[in-house]
Order: structure tokens, then sequence, then C-alpha cells
């Protein structure tokens, strides 16, 4: 017999996905845009806290494995996963720059950096998205609601309109199966072939490389005036952010 907790978190995962399906497009955007990326030679990395962690984990090992069909391998890198890095820079520098020095240790211009949190507040993943800017990479972020301040500072972001962490949780791993389909349709129509698909490709892409989505325009709508990147890198910590 099903309680009223397990319909009402069924009817907030309903609820939250007739939102989310307006997504369809970015995400197919973001894949073929990865697929290029990668294909020259690029590199995928990724970094989330606690649950966010495991989502981005589950992205690289589809990247790097497969996700449904057999294809080559393709560069991406889970940053929270190398614990011995993690920790040591948590202990030498603070927890603030664990995935920034990491970024500045592993991106290279044209790389994309994508950052996963349910609050979209987490201190450590804001300084990555600053240092990785700096270095010319491309940031996406995945967050619960806009505005917060990691969608702010990233370049494109798909924020999940829901209250409650998990059901962001949930939508956030729907996202990361659309986006390795979207990935895959763009391998098999060829446009992965800039390089080798193991990332020694040449003809890398630049900083010019960026993704264009600043010039399309953001699709969960326009950073709000007086708000660039700085403005999310001086928000405080996130309480129990995953």
């Amino acid at each position: 017999m099903k309680t009223v907790t397990d319909t009402a978190h069924c009817d907030d995962l309903m609820k939250a996905l007739e939102t989310f399906r307006d997504q369809g497009s970015l995400i197919e955007r973001w894949g073929a845009e990865l697929a290029r990326r990668l294909g020259s030679g690029g590199r995928l990395l990724v970094a989330g806290n606690g649950g966010s962690a495991a989502q981005a984990q589950h992205l690289t090992a589809e990247l790097v494995g497969r996700y449904r069909d057999d294809r080559a391998p393709f560069s991406a890198l889970a940053l929270h996963a190398d614990t011995s890095s993690t920790t040591a820079i948590a202990n030498d520098y603070g927890v603030q720059e664990v995935f920034a020095r990491q970024t500045a240790a592993h991106g290279r211009p044209g790389d994309v950096l994508m950052l996963l949190s349910t609050s979209g507040a987490s201190a450590n993943l804001l300084a990555a998205a600053d240092r990785a800017h700096r270095l010319g990479m491309t940031v996406w972020a995945l967050t619960g609601r806009a505005p917060n301040p990691l969608h702010l500072a990233a370049d494109d972001a798909l924020c999940v309109d829901a209250p409650v962490a998990a059901t962001v949780q949930e939508l956030h791993l729907v996202a990361v199966h659309m986006l390795c389909e979207s990935f895959d349709q763009a391998v098999q129509r060829g446009e992965a072939d800039g390089g080798t698909a193991d990332g020694r490709g040449d003809g890398r892409p630049g900083a010019s490389g960026r993704s264009d989505s600043r010039a399309r325009g953001r699709t969960d709508g326009a950073r709000p005036d007086g708000h660039g990147r700085t403005a999310g890198t001086r928000a405080r910590r996130g309480e129990g952010d995953a």
C-alpha cells in the first residue's frame, strides 16, 4: 500500500517534469557541441558535491565507456573521483579550492567544465567556474531553481524548477541520460570526426571555441544586469548542498 509520502514524492517529480521537458533543445545542443569539442581532442571536466558528485561521475562513465551502443571512448574526468588529490588540496588549500586547482591542472582552452549542484551555491564549484573562465574554458551547470549563483556564473545552465533537492537530482539524472543520447547521435552523424575520439586529435578548439550560448541567449533567461561571474563567486558556501 502506497503511503502519502510516496505519492507526494511522485507528484513533485511529475510537476517538475512538466517544465523540464522544455529543456530538451538545450540538452540536444549541449550533446552536439560536446561531441564536436571532444572529437577535436577536447576534454570534459565535471564536478559536484555529495549526490551531485555521483551524478557527475555517472556522466563520465557513459562517455569513457558507452551509453547504449559501442563507440570509441571520449575524454571525460570527474574531478571529485581523485580522492588523493581532492583530500590533499582540501588539507593544504581549503575545501573551496578542491575543484578549482584540479581545473587549473587538467583544463585547457576550449575544454568544457560541467558543474552539478542542487542549490547552485557551493563555493568550491563557483571557484572552479571562475578558474575555468580564466583558462578559456566553457562552463555549463545543472542546478536547482534559478536564479542562483552557479546559474549566473555559468555560460549556460539547465535549472530544474523544483523545491526539493531529491527531485532536482532525479531530473539531473534524466538530463545526463538525454545528454548522452544527444552526444551519441551527434557522433553517429560524424560531428565528432574533427580528431581522434581518445583526445589526441589535432585542431583543438581554442579559447574562441567557447560555446556561443551567450550570443544565442540563455535558455533559462538572460543574466540580470549587474550580475556577472564575480557575483556568483562571492556567494557563501551552500549548506548541505548535494
